[in-house]
C-alpha cells in the first residue's frame, strides 16, 4: 500500500449499466417485495422516474467495495457514514469516487460519493486504516 496523502484519489469503481435482471434477483435474495425494484410502469406512475429503482444496499455495497479496494481489503474499513441522495435506476451508469481529506496516524479519512448518470446518489465519509 502506498503512503496516504491528502488529495490522493480512489480508483473509480464504475458499473457501466445497472442490470435490471440482477436487480430482480437481488430483490428476491433480499426478500424485498417492493415492486419499484422490478416494475418500471409503477415507478413511472408514482412519478419516481423511468425505470426500476436499484436497491439502496447494493449501491452502498458498491461504494464500500471501492473504499475497501483503496484501503487494501475489507479489513481496512474502520467506519463509514453515508447519505442516500437519490435513486439509481436500471440501465444507468454508476460511478464511485473519493479522495483522502485527512490523515491521522494510520487512519485516512476519505470523502466518498457515487453518481448515477452524473447525478449524486451517495455521499459521505469513510475511514480506512492504512499500512
Amino acid at each position: 500500500m502506498a503512503e496516504m496523502q491528502i488529495g490522493r484519489e480512489l480508483e473509480p469503481l464504475v458499473v457501466e449499466s445497472i442490470d435490471v435482471e440482477k436487480m430482480k434477483t437481488m430483490a428476491a435474495i433480499l426478500q424485498d417485495p417492493n415492486p419499484i425494484h422490478y416494475d418500471a410502469d409503477l415507478v413511472r406512475r408514482l412519478g419516481m422516474g423511468d425505470g426500476p429503482v436499484n436497491q439502496g444496499p447494493i449501491n452502498l455495497a458498491l461504494l464500500m467495495e471501492a473504499v475497501c479496494r483503496f484501503g487494501g481489503g475489507p479489513q481496512s474499513l474502520q467506519r463509514i457514514r453515508l447519505r442516500f441522495l437519490g435513486n439509481v435506476f436500471g440501465g444507468e451508469r454508476f460511478e464511485c469516487t473519493g479522495r483522502v481529506v485527512a490523515v491521522d496516524g494510520d487512519v485516512a479519512e476519505l470523502e466518498v460519493g457515487a453518481t448515477a448518470n452524473g447525478r449524486p446518489v451517495l455521499g459521505g465519509t469513510a475511514w480506512v486504516k492504512v499500512g
